[in-house]
């Protein structure tokens, strides 16, 4: 080596060294701007660290609302909220075709207090669950609430504000009435003009006396021309909300000894099932981002959220995963042309855009998971032909190497992809396996089975040979052939059970080359990210058994995600989009637990097999409540005597009583309890 070569060398090393004792000390900070209350919201505390601005959604069945609010210097509050309404639809009909309008005013800017209007106010505190509640002082003489939260039914947005007089002295309020009404424009929807409404409740003149309080309304709806405004009692949609959130609350329920992991999950299972929107073409799933309505997609609905679903019991996302699935199936064709990428404007058009994306690969992976999960033999059977047709589709892109072709990926060309991206293949690999399963539960074809059984052998080599390599000094994949640079996306096959490459790829995951202060980086030395691939990574890394080293890095992500500075839902990207809470990236952190943190695996309609990972420093978790298999089952992991002790129960039943060591495979058969 000369000289020069260890300079480089040197300076090599060095900075990395540099970089690793920031990582370390990155990791040692648990910075929080919010914190966790005992009733299971998060709340934070305004102090000196100001000024700050968030934003969040928050769906219902037919709206959706980003709002983006803050405290400013001085301590007051500032809000706009972005309205969506879905099946508005405006011209042209694409994608983003979606009636949105941004209203900026604050109810309490309409209400005299004393004949003068609210001014020196100070926020105290801001918290979330479920809906996002404001506190706030006006001078020494008034404490003043907001509470906003989406209808869960209705075509409208609620935003409920409160004065309580804290005065020694009476006061008087005068809250106006007020009904506004807003035209579109006929030229710019696709049924003409809309009419979207403003109004205030319980206006009038009130005079409070000592800790009397008084709360008003404001509802936000659109309706089409010929539809009425609905009727409506703010309180009841406060309670249906609370309802929803109580509902997915207490099903699929994380108890483990780390607190930001619990209230994390539970708050990700919120986003997760609350973006569905009720459209002509029955339920459908969205991303949301002010962007992404009434439409469906083979990434963020197939293959990242409609698996889920089963897992948390909630008939309304299980129904709309079926039929986002049976939306893709409307598209097989005897000449397998590809199915489109996303299906939108309520399931009357279609977006193919990026052509073909490994879309397949996509939605068998989906729809085969889903199937077997859901434990129901009539939705599997309605979803084999779609799986099988898939399937085919991606055995006919094989190219000469064996692994299968496509224009794109997921990013639809923000990054190369090649001519064949790991992804696709890793993806069709676990399809074939998910069918295999359910194939046979189905009574399919013994030579088909077999077929995809060959299949899924040859193509794991093909991967292994087409993609193994060794990238920035460590052994693993490439994301396309001619890839020399690290992807975050070299994390898919540890999800997909394939560990060849583990070492190397999950030392190159949390190296400084990809890992981030926000998770990993889409590429090495690039700023941008995307959550959903750190999402795919943690989940993976945990799968393979490195279990310690993947909840150092978790605990940091979900503390920045729920307690940081934008909360409380994992993001879909920056710079793009400034990090929009959309729906399925939820969905896909609640996958690290199921699938990796518990490992399971669906190997049937009623079978399953799972491998807990419980860190080295927990005595003890559990996964209550879980839907799926038709099963309302308790999954709990402890300690006991040097060896790790498995429980699975239904209700009072206990199914099963099991110890094992540590990386040990437990297959489970619901139909008669049996475990190897």
């Amino acid at each position: 080596m000369n000289r020069s070569h260890l300079q480089q060398k040197v300076a090599s090393i060095f900075l990395m060294a540099i970089l690793c004792c920031l990582t370390s000390k990155l990791f040692s900070q648990d910075y929080r701007r919010w914190q966790m209350n005992q009733d299971g919201s998060i709340s934070w505390e305004i102090n000196n660290n100001i000024p700050h601005n968030d934003h969040i959604e928050m769906s219902g069945k037919r709206i959706s609302c980003v709002l983006r609010y803050g405290v400013a210097a001085d301590g007051s509050f500032h809000s706009t909220r972005s309205l969506v309404w879905p099946m508005l639809r405006t011209i042209p009909n694409n994608t983003h075709a979606s009636l949105t309008r941004q209203f900026a005013l604050d109810g309490f800017e309409l209400v005299t207090v004393n004949y003068k209007p609210i001014v020196s106010e100070k926020v105290i505190s801001i918290t979330i669950k479920g809906t996002l509640l404001v506190k706030s002082i006006a001078g020494n003489n008034l404490e003043l609430t907001r509470e906003y939260f989406p209808s869960t039914t209705l075509p409208g947005y609620c935003e409920v504000y409160t004065i309580k007089n804290t005065s020694k002295n009476g006061c008087f309020v005068e809250i106006p009435k007020s009904k506004n009404i807003y035209s579109t424009d006929p030229a710019k929807g696709t049924e003409g003009s809309y009419a979207l409404h403003v109004d205030v409740f319980n206006e009038g003149n009130y005079k409070l006396q000592t800790n009397d309080s008084i709360s008003f309304s404001v509802f936000y709806s659109g309706v089409k021309a010929n539809e009425q405004v609905p009727a409506v009692d703010v309180n009841t949609e406060k309670a249906k909300r609370l309802e929803l959130i109580h509902e997915v609350w207490n099903n699929l329920v994380l108890e483990t000894p780390d607190t930001v992991l619990n209230r994390e999950f539970a708050f990700a299972k919120i986003r997760a099932a609350e973006s569905i929107f009720e459209t002509k073409g029955g339920p459908m799933h969205g991303p949301g981002g002010e962007s992404y309505y009434a439409a469906i997609w083979a990434n963020d609905q197939a293959e990242y959220i409609g698996p889920f679903f089963p897992y948390l019991g909630y008939d309304y996302g299980n129904k709309a995963a079926l039929n986002a699935y049976l939306h893709f199936a409307r598209f097989i064709n005897n000449d397998y042309k590809p199915i489109p990428s996303s299906i939108i404007a309520e399931g009357t058009d279609i977006w193919d855009g990026a052509g073909d994306r490994g879309d397949a690969a996509m939605i068998a992976y989906g729809a085969a998971r889903y199937a077997l999960v859901s434990g129901d033999t009539k939705k599997a059977a309605q979803l084999w032909s779609l799986i099988e047709w898939c399937l085919e589709y991606c055995r006919r892109k094989l190219n000469k190497e064996g692994v299968v072709t496509s224009d794109s990926d997921e990013l639809e060309g923000r990054f190369p992809s090649g001519n064949a991206n790991l992804c696709t293949s890793s993806l069709y690999y676990d399809a074939l396996i998910s069918a295999i399963y359910l194939g046979e539960d189905l009574g399919k074809g013994k030579m088909q089975l077999t077929l995809y059984k060959e299949q899924a052998v040859k193509l794991k080599s093909a991967i292994e040979k087409y993609f193994g390599s060794k990238i920035g000094g460590f052994d693993t994949y490439k994301y396309y052939k001619e890839n020399d640079t690290l992807r975050a996306w070299i994390c898919i096959p540890l999800t997909m059970g394939i560990y060849e490459r583990k070492a190397g790829t999950i030392a190159a995951l949390f190296s400084p080359e990809l890992w981030t202060q926000d998770g990993l980086a889409s590429l090495a030395g690039d700023k941008t990210f995307w959550d959903r691939s750190t999402l795919y990574a943690l989940r993976g890394v945990l799968a393979s058994g490195e279990t310690d080293k993947a909840l150092n890095f978790l605990h940091y992500y979900s503390n920045r995600r729920l307690l940081g500075d934008h909360v409380p839902y994992p993001v879909e990207a920056y710079p793009e989009g400034n990090q929009r809470h959309l729906s399925a990236e939820s969905g896909l952190y609640c996958r690290i637990f199921t699938e990796g943190l518990f490992g399971i695996r669906p190997t049937g309609l009623h079978n399953f097999s799972f491998t807990p990972r419980l860190p080295s420093s927990w005595s003890r978790m559990s996964l209550r409540h879980i839907r799926a298999f038709d099963h309302d089952l308790d999954i709990v992991i402890e300690r006991e005597d040097g060896k790790k002790k498995v429980t699975i129960s239904e209700g009072d039943k206990v199914l099963i009583t099991k110890f094992i060591k540590d990386g040990e495979i437990v297959k489970v058969n619901l139909l008669n309890g049996v475990t190897r």
